[in-house]
């Protein structure tokens, strides 16, 4: 009995102590937080970028550090938790072997430990060589300062989401990585934002190539969607954005800047809300439409935090946001932004003729890396200029291409086209022209596994010899190589499912079953198929088309001919049936005249 006494008084002397306890504990802002180890970020999508920053193993729980007035304390906080189906996503993401996925989402910078896919080889002419370029930094991004100008225009509001804070703390904990993302926005910033502005747009919209490429301009993901805006080829096409053998629009910065800011004002149109066009940008109108309409049916809210969607688009605008914070407020998370001036960093040039792309920048007085990275849409050695091409320059290096140009007395072209023979052998060709097979396939976009010609015309140095000819465009009808690409293969990992990976890789259970038939059951270490290659379509004409297609295509065209068919056996028989009336008409006749002479005979 005494025991049951003593209880309620060891209890009370406890809760006060724990109340003492957390009455002298303070917490002030730190910058701890931007000096701690690198933590997985266990709340990220797959990532399907060309570039995959391998993290260290996390501890258990993240430790935040916070100061008070008299002395320091830790705080151990519990881990976030989440759906196991994210959990498992988030963590095959940041594995070495699944470098690639679909997800449209963080594309991580270069470190020492990254792996580098790439849709073909580096072009010979890019240089290797390039110099570190000197940024000067602003920590509040002030004065006569961009950041001042695009924070002005910040109108999109917030929603409740603990995923925001979760992309501000991985932003904040890689300021390295907002620095190389920061130096390389500088370049298209400017132009972004008054084109956003002219539009009447939220100026967070110009911050999103940051979450799409990290302002890479030849970022390409394993989907084929490339460019700081992430343009697939098919949505480029309906947006005016070509793509061919020599160029590929949707690096173009000024033409996919257009195309993206036209998609997303008629996202907005269509949905009324910058948070549902951004959902749909990314996860696309149709998906978000049939999400509404759920949604409705339950009699469910319709907005961008009530919708059902996968892990990447759920962390789309949430990452924006974060993004957006940082920009508005770098010092809260230790972050140094780069500075960038509130003027135009490049200038427009026209040429009238084709030039070699290391002429012109050789012309302008700038490096490779700097030209490609204004101009990173050409995809071979030689730039075609047609009626309405232009060319990006620095500004302050526009007069010294123009000048330089007209001065110059010599061919600008220093490539030649070569048309081979079917089946005649690479090595045994590239080095007449001077070239390693290796390069030739790289400039010409040629299979890595092919050896043979298969008689397209290539495109060839002219090593010296006098070119009296002008330069004529050719493969003006071949697709761009990464349009025909290989089969999407993925190797099975532990709790991987064909539930999970039809969500990852955006593909129906069904069809993931019917290309991988002979596989019953999921073993770990297999080798299944995501999506066909292309080239291993039918070819029925002048353009690829899917198996299903062609085999459509012969039905009707084997229709066609039985149609065909019976026309003219109906005409034969119609011939024939007149044939026969004549005869039987004849006949008639002869045998009326015949009774007409025995009559009169009698």
């Amino acid at each position: 009995m005494s025991l049951f006494r003593a209880f309620p008084l060891i209890l009370i002397c406890a809760l006060s102590g724990f109340a003492h306890g957390e009455d002298t504990l303070t917490l002030t802002a730190s910058t701890a937080l931007a000096n701690k180890p690198e933590l997985v970020p266990e709340w990220l999508p797959s990532a399907r970028n060309i570039k995959i920053e391998l993290s260290p193993t996390p501890p258990s729980s993240p430790e935040i550090k916070t100061e008070s007035a008299s002395e320091s304390v830790s705080i151990i906080l519990p881990a976030a938790t989440l759906p196991v189906a994210q959990v498992i996503e988030a963590e095959a993401a940041l594995d070495a072997d699944a470098a690639i996925s679909d997800n449209k989402t963080e594309f991580v910078p270069e470190s020492d430990s990254t792996i580098e896919i790439n849709a073909e080889p580096p072009p010979v002419w890019l240089s290797g060589d390039s110099t570190p370029i000197e940024m000067t930094t602003d920590p509040t991004g002030t004065g006569d300062s961009l950041w001042a100008r695009i924070r002005n225009g910040f109108v999109m509001r917030e929603f409740d989401s603990e995923l925001i804070g979760r992309h501000e703390e991985w932003y904040a904990s890689r300021p390295e990585y907002v620095k190389r993302m920061t130096d390389r926005a500088r370049r298209y910033l400017y132009f972004i934002t008054g084109e956003v502005e002219k539009r009447g747009m939220p100026s967070e919209i110009a911050l999103l190539p940051m979450i799409e490429s990290a302002f890479n301009p030849g970022a390409m993901s394993s989907t084929r969607a490339s460019g700081i805006w992430q343009f697939m080829p098919a949505t480029g096409k309906s947006f005016g954005l070509k793509q061919n053998w020599w160029h590929d629009d949707r690096r173009d910065v000024i033409g996919a800047t257009n195309g993206a800011l036209d998609y997303l004002q008629k996202l907005y149109r269509m949905f009324g809300d910058w948070q549902l066009a951004l959902a749909a940008y990314n996860w696309g109108e149709g998906s978000v439409q049939r999400a509404q309409a759920r949604n409705r049916k339950l009699g469910l809210a319709t907005d961008y935090p009530s919708l059902k969607m996968p892990a990447e688009t759920r962390n789309y605008v949430p990452k924006l946001l974060a993004i957006k914070n940082i920009i508005a407020n770098p010092e809260r998370f230790g972050i140094r932004l780069s500075d960038i001036p509130d003027e135009p960093y490049f200038a427009a040039v026209a040429t009238t003729q084709h030039i070699d792309v290391k002429l012109a920048a050789e012309l302008a007085d700038i490096s490779m890396e700097e030209f490609n990275a204004l101009n990173p849409e050409h995809n071979r050695p030689v730039i075609l200029q047609g009626k309405s091409d232009v060319i990006l320059l620095p500004v302050d290096k526009a007069e010294t291409f123009r000048a330089n140009l007209e001065n110059y007395d010599k061919p600008l072209v220093s490539w030649q086209s070569y048309q081979p023979k079917r089946g005649e052998r690479l090595d045994e060709l590239a080095p007449r022209f001077g070239l390693s097979v290796a390069n030739l396939k790289a400039v010409n976009g040629l299979s890595a596994r092919g050896d043979v010609s298969t008689g397209q015309t290539l495109l060839v140095p002219l090593n010296g010899e006098e070119n009296d000819i002008d330069f004529d465009a050719f493969n003006m009808q071949i697709v761009p190589i990464d349009v025909r690409v290989k089969s999407l293969r993925h190797t099975v990992r532990r709790g991987d499912t064909y539930s999970t990976l039809a969500k990852r890789y955006h593909v129906s259970v069904a069809n993931l079953k019917k290309l991988n038939r002979k596989i019953k059951t999921l073993k770990v270490g297999q080798a299944i198929t995501i999506s066909p290659a292309a080239t291993s379509r039918k070819n029925t004409g002048h353009r690829y088309v899917s198996r299903k297609h062609a085999n459509r295509y012969a039905a009707s065209k084997h229709k066609g001919r039985g149609q065909i068919a019976k026309k003219l056996a109906s005409r034969k028989s119609s011939k024939k049936l007149v044939r026969i009336t004549a005869k039987n008409q004849a006949r008639k006749v002869t045998k009326v005249a015949v009774r007409k002479r025995r009559g009169e005979k009698g």
